[in-house]
């Protein structure tokens, strides 16, 4: 009995020190609470929407000159520049896309980790006006705070601890900030899927919710369906045999295509918009309608793309000229064992504040350049190391919780000092 409470009392002892938090980091994340939230302010300053070439040349600028002060050797890529090459064109996608911020720094050791975020936001200019950046009790509130300047912030300040502490054990720590995530990064998803292949493991700062503190393994990919039938107008009282019913054929098409979801894998598409004819007399020439796709697996888009093209050749009125295209807008991120193991040493690591921390492999929104970062790498991916937040897209309440900044700041400091001495155990 003797022997059983001793090593009781052993493994007490073993969890409190374990559960104790560093509190020289916890200090450090701590002072970086203020700078953190003034580097916001600057942040949520200037408009930045994913169209607004002039809006993103200057916050990419701002972001530059901070990571050079922090000693990072900086680039701003432009897509379609030898250095990023590859440009993903969709049927929205701008003739010129955003320039990439990408921050390299060189430590002593052989780990090579990334850290990514966004800077574009959804908004137009002149939005700003609506919501400037203003603090009210816990909450910090500012047009693109939530999503995703606060994940630039939190990278920013966690790279200040790491200076603060002369950490340099990591091989190469990279930093990627791209302007064009809100439209499906077409210039930047081929070099974060690269890069992201060439590192041991790759933190991404989406927010977390104000409701699950919770980091993301998994997200479904997002692709859509854009359907065009071009008929024949001719007088609907008079003469509508003359005519070919684009509205008809398009009508055929979406209901034949209406029971393609599958709820048993997750696969979902939905018909969604729809658009024919200008004159309730006139037998409508033309016809468009486009459907939202979504999926949990990358073998999922296989799938449902092929059985749209098959399904479209089935046509009501032969003489109608019928075009599908089929977009892969973002693939889903798929969780891993090593996403999971990496995610389970953060859940430890918050438990060190105290604090209980989400994670599990069920598939989470959508969206996430995260899902490019996982494609083509066996090395963990994980989403959400960002501030808690709300109200993401949103003109007059995007926030993010201020209590979050000191717990994820110490979070993601913790996370690279100890990717870089291997202590993140294999799943």
């Amino acid at each position: 009995m003797r022997k059983l409470a001793l090593a009781a009392a052993l493994a007490l002892v073993t969890l409190s020190v374990h559960a104790a938090p560093d509190a020289r980091i916890a200090e450090l994340a701590a002072q970086q609470k203020q700078p953190l939230l003034d580097s916001l302010s600057q942040l949520v300053g200037i408009e930045s929407g994913s169209r607004d070439l002039e809006g993103l040349d200057k916050i990419a600028s701002l972001i530059a000159d901070k990571l050079r002060a922090l000693g990072g050797q900086v680039e701003l890529i432009e897509p379609g520049s030898p250095a990023s090459p590859e440009v993903y064109r969709m049927e929205d996608t701008p003739e010129k896309i955003g320039k990439v911020v990408k921050a390299t720094f060189k430590g002593t050791g052989t780990k090579k980790i990334m850290l990514i975020a966004h800077m574009d936001t959804v908004y137009q200019i002149g939005m700003l006006n609506k919501q400037p950046f203003r603090v009210e009790g816990d909450k910090a509130y500012g047009l693109g705070i939530a999503d995703d300047k606060q994940g630039i912030a939190v990278i920013l300040h966690t790279l200040a601890v790491l200076k603060a502490l002369d950490f340099k054990e990591y091989g190469t720590l990279t930093v990627l900030i791209n302007g064009d995530e809100e439209i499906s990064s077409p210039g930047s998803r081929a070099l974060i899927t690269k890069l992201a292949a060439e590192h041991d493991a790759v933190l991404s700062h989406e927010g977390a919710s104000v409701a699950e503190d919770k980091l993301s393994l998994a997200t479904a990919g997002i692709a859509s369906v854009t359907l065009k039938v071009q008929g024949k107008a001719s007088h609907a009282g008079s003469a509508p045999e003359r005519g070919v019913n684009a509205f008809y054929e398009m009508a055929h098409q979406v209901l034949q295509m209406r029971d393609l979801s599958d709820p048993a894998t997750g696969l979902k598409m939905n018909w969604t918009i729809a658009q024919s004819g200008t004159n309730r007399n006139v037998i409508p020439a033309s016809a468009t309608a486009g459907a939202d796709v979504r999926v949990n697996k990358v073998a999922d888009y296989d799938r449902i793309e092929k059985q749209v093209n098959e399904r479209v050749k089935k046509q009501l009125i032969p003489e109608a000229k019928v075009e599908l295209k089929f977009e892969r807008r973002r693939p889903p991120l798929e969780s891993s064992p090593a996403s999971l193991a990496l995610a389970r040493h953060a859940q430890t690591i918050y438990g060190e504040l105290d604090r209980k921390l989400g994670a599990d492999a069920q598939v989470a929104g959508g969206g996430t350049d995260a899902a490019f970062a996982g494609l083509a790498t066996k090395a963990p991916v994980v989403e959400r190391f960002g501030l808690q937040g709300f109200g993401a897209h949103s003109a007059d309440a995007e926030y993010v919780l201020i209590d979050s900044i000191q717990p994820r700041l110490y979070l993601v400091t913790r996370m690279v000092m100890d990717i870089s001495r291997g202590k993140v155990a294999a799943q």
